[in-house]
């Protein structure tokens, strides 16, 4: 029997983000996938202009009422891009609704980059953020959402102490495991470090830079992770994987400089991810 996930966020009806990336990299995984999302939009907010945008804040928790009538159970639930603190709070109160003792939930605390939160996002958001965190097993913030989640000035200066102690400090919002993406320690190395609380491991997975922005590989990522996590998969193994994979859709999109501003081209590794995912 499939292992059953649920992702809750946005989807953009063309460029590659969010639902748009999630439902087919789970799927692949060989997950059966419900998704949940947040708002439509006619394209990703990155590079477009005139985009049309239609909030879905008051359907969820419809949604949400109509599958505990059917009892639906999940394996996993990964939340993404959550648009305002309702939302927040309403994803919140279907984690009371869902959570078993067999269901892991990963939460990708999207709010910031580069030091600095999205547009429409204030350090209110960011409180409530943390209460979600709280309530998740697995986060998985960047270095501008760790100096949110913790109320800590951002740095792009630091070494594995400093990193290990802010996973520390993370596992202290309530969540189990913690993970920083975008880590670089000056080495010409990108990865991820992750600490389990549980067991007071600290493990990690790094690949080389690659010297070019591209949109939506932190939901590539998150979406991998997730997916490799609910499959079983141990954290290092859902590490490697998430990392590998990032990477090679990110290796796949650098002859296409026409695609670099509205997503990595993901779809010709998911054969591989499918693969590689039957060993969980």
């Amino acid at each position: 029997m499939l292992k059953r996930i649920v992702t809750i966020q946005d989807i953009s009806c063309f460029g590659k983000c969010s639902l748009t990336v999630a439902l087919p990299i789970l799927s692949a995984m060989g997950l059966e996938t419900a998704v949940i999302p947040t708002a439509v939009l006619s394209t990703h907010t990155g590079g477009f202009s005139g985009y049309t945008f239609r909030d879905l804040t008051s359907d969820i928790p419809e949604i949400t009422k109509h599958w505990d009538s059917l009892k639906l159970h999940f394996d996993g639930i990964y939340t993404g891009y959550l648009g305002s603190i309702e939302q927040v709070k309403i994803v919140a109160d279907f984690f009371d609704t869902f959570k078993r003792a067999d269901t892991t939930i990963v939460v990708d605390p999207v709010m910031g980059d580069a030091g600095k939160l999205y547009a429409g996002f204030t350090p209110d958001f960011a409180q409530e953020m943390k209460q979600l965190c709280s309530k998740a097993d697995v986060i998985a913030p960047n270095m501008t959402e760790v100096s949110y989640l913790l109320d800590v000035p951002y740095t792009e200066c630091y070494d594995e102490a400093y990193i290990h102690d802010m996973l520390k400090r993370l596992t202290g919002l309530g969540c189990r495991i913690a993970i920083i993406t975008g880590v670089r320690y000056g080495d010409g190395l990108h990865g991820a470090v992750a600490y389990d609380s549980e067991t007071d491991i600290f493990c990690s997975s790094f690949q080389p830079h690659i010297d070019q922005p591209m949109h939506g590989t932190g939901d590539v990522f998150s979406s991998v992770l997730s997916g490799a996590i609910s499959k079983g998969a141990s954290l290092q193994q859902a590490l490697d994987t998430a990392v590998n994979f990032t990477v090679r859709t990110i290796q796949e999109t650098v002859p296409d400089k026409d695609t670099y501003w509205y997503g990595v081209s993901f779809e010709p590794c998911l054969g591989s991810l499918a693969e590689e995912c039957k060993r969980f």
